[in-house]
């Protein structure tokens, strides 16, 4: 029984075991999971994993320190601390890229994930560009607005770089090349390759028109170079041995374009395969010369055959990667990238819990979003208040219609002013606002009734209409027929003030229930307008993207359903009891002239 209880406990311990926090320093956390199956790969050694936040999949950018200094990665079992470097984190336009070595185990969880901590102005920088890359990678050049540079611990450095640094790069920024510009690699005892076992070229190109003839990467040696080209649309290898004699071979599959494509080529000793987007597009079997010299990217090494297109992200190893890294890297990498999945932020308290989907969502939704929200919820209140007064006001006067008109139906022709009374300045103040009248006294037991009122209004009317004859007896009074006709029309005129006062402030409940779909509707399409602009700046278009920025500005089409339905609904029913109180009031009318003409007439 003690080994159940302790097992029960233990069971009962294991989600806060599972969802430790990893330092109580850091305000908020990040899930982000790999979706390997769905993308048919697997996660080859010394992976790198590109992390690309925006709008659409991250809400918290102003509650991250200047420079993302407090920015954490941490393994699956949120302990583990991963070396990351931040490429680009622009606060103000919502967009951050971010490099993470991803550990050598990752793959082998049933659900691979990572996480991102943030939000702890105190926390010191915590980047480590040196140590994310692999060391047989001896070059890896981001093309920033500031400039190129290599981001490996071997700091192979441009010794010339005049490419400019172009918007709209698959990456952030890339570097364009416009037939004249050029990047030049000096030769260095980490960039010396072997034939065998070989070394890798990577890197992501884009072609804006067909090239006559342009070296995308050239690298020389004593006996000869190899070098990757542009003709027209169409990729080439080009070797060239010591006595000059130059060899093409020219890839099949031709190049889009205006379309970003991963270009990979693994140079062994007596083989060249060439990658297009993951996939092998040629495999030359030639003999590669040894290649120490220097590298030259954008033009060959005399600075001619310029290319006119650009290149961003190019990395040189010295080790032939495995078909499985280029196709990972392909995919990590481009606009479209199915392999992350980002989850919801949490906090310490909401960790464990799961969280509320509503929540998350709310969480996403933008400043001109809340701003249609909060007129939103200003109109709920009012219609409320509305309704909430409309209710009683109605209420109260059909009870005291009732009341009234029961006294009324028991009088003879003879009494027909026994249940009227005398206005004071009191009744004439409550009179004016059919709630005051609701709410206080006034008129003895028929406060509130719009029946009452219009009695008052005929009984007054009487009095003054009223013709005797000189020495006449009072039981000999009469009214004429005008002024019975005069009775009637003050008594519809007093009508149709009294359903004015009952339809009033109606009006701000039929807007509520046309505005509101209509406020809610344009805060959604501003928010997807927005959503599929942030996706196409940070060219990530995959579903997990835009799936919370769509969610959010869905929201603002909820509050706009919240606040109309209900005044649909209270709308009709308050619009109910006034026409029954209205055909009330036109059939008291008619009762009350018959029996003036049966006492009065003349």
């Amino acid at each position: 029984m003690k080994r159940f209880g302790f097992l029960l406990f233990f069971l009962m311990l294991m989600p806060q075991m599972a969802c430790a926090w990893w330092n109580a320093d850091w305000s908020y956390k990040k899930k982000i999971d790999l979706d390997l199956k769905q993308a048919g790969v697997s996660v080859p050694e010394d992976a790198v994993a590109l992390i690309r936040l925006h709008t659409g999949n991250f809400a918290y950018f102003m509650d991250i320190a200047d420079l993302g200094k407090d920015i954490r990665f941490m393994a699956g079992d949120d302990k583990t601390p991963l070396k990351f470097y931040i490429e680009k984190l622009d606060s103000i336009n919502e967009m951050a890229l971010i490099w993470v070595k991803l550990p050598k185990d990752i793959a082998k969880a049933p659900e691979p994930t990572l996480y991102m901590y943030y939000s702890n102005p105190l926390a010191p920088d915590g980047q480590d560009a040196a140590g994310v890359f692999p060391v047989d990678q001896v070059l890896s050049l981001p093309f920033t607005k500031d400039g190129v540079a290599d981001m490996t611990a071997y700091a192979n450095n441009p010794s010339e770089a005049t490419a400019s640094a172009g918007e709209g790069g698959l990456i952030g920024h890339s570097g364009v090349f416009e037939g004249e510009q050029i990047v030049r690699i000096p030769a260095s005892a980490s960039l010396l390759t072997a034939p065998d076992p070989g070394w890798t070229l990577s890197t992501w190109l884009k072609i804006d028109q067909p090239n006559e003839d342009g070296v995308v990467f050239q690298r020389t040696g004593a006996t000869g170079s190899l070098a990757l080209s542009v003709r027209e649309q169409m990729a080439n290898l080009e070797l060239v041995d010591a006595s000059g004699g130059v060899q093409t071979f020219p890839v099949s599959i031709p190049l889009t374009p205006g379309s970003w494509h991963h270009f990979a080529a693994i140079i062994t000793a007596d083989k060249v395969v060439i990658y297009l987007d993951g996939a092998e597009a040629e495999s030359f079997p030639v003999m590669i010369p040894d290649l120490d010299g220097d590298i030259t990217i954008g033009a060959d090494a005399y600075g001619a055959r310029g290319l006119v297109g650009a290149i961003d992200q190019l990395s040189v190893y010295k080790s032939p990667r495995s078909a499985e890294a280029i196709k990972f890297d392909a995919l990590m990498q481009g606009q479209a990238s199915p392999l992350l999945v980002y989850g919801e932020d949490l906090s310490p308290e909401s960790e464990g819990g799961g969280g509320s989907h509503v929540m998350s969502t709310m969480q996403h939704v933008s400043l001109d979003g809340w701003i249609i929200i909060g007129i939103l919820a200003v109109m709920l209140v009012i219609s409320f208040l509305v309704m909430a007064a409309k209710a009683l006001v109605l209420i109260k006067n059909h009870k005291e219609n009732r009341n009234f008109e029961d006294e009324f139906m028991k009088l003879k022709t003879a009494e027909i002013e026994a249940l009227n009374h005398e206005d004071t300045e009191d009744d004439e103040a409550v009179n004016a606002s059919p709630l005051l009248a609701s709410l206080t006294g006034g008129h003895d037991r028929f406060t509130g009734s719009s029946v009452y009122r219009l009695y008052h209004v005929g009984i007054e009317e009487l009095h003054n209409r009223l013709a005797k004859s000189v020495g006449a007896d009072v039981a000999e009074a009469f009214v004429t027929d005008k002024g019975m006709d005069s009775i009637r029309a003050a008594m519809e005129s007093c009508l149709i003030r009294e359903t004015q006062k009952l339809n009033s402030l109606m009006v701000l409940l039929t807007i509520s229930i046309s505005g509101g779909p209509f406020l809610g509707l344009l805060g959604t399409v501003i928010g997807v307008m927005a959503t599929f602009g942030e996706i196409a700046a940070s060219g990530e278009v995959n579903v997990n993207a835009i799936a919370p920025g769509i969610a959010a500005a869905l929201a603002t089409t909820v509050a706009g359903l919240v606040v109309a339905i209900p005044c649909l609904f209270g709308y009709n029913y308050l619009n109910s009891r006034i026409k029954l109180i209205t055909a009330d009031m036109y059939i008291f009318v008619d009762e009350f002239t018959a029996k003036l003409s049966e006492r009065y007439s003349d």
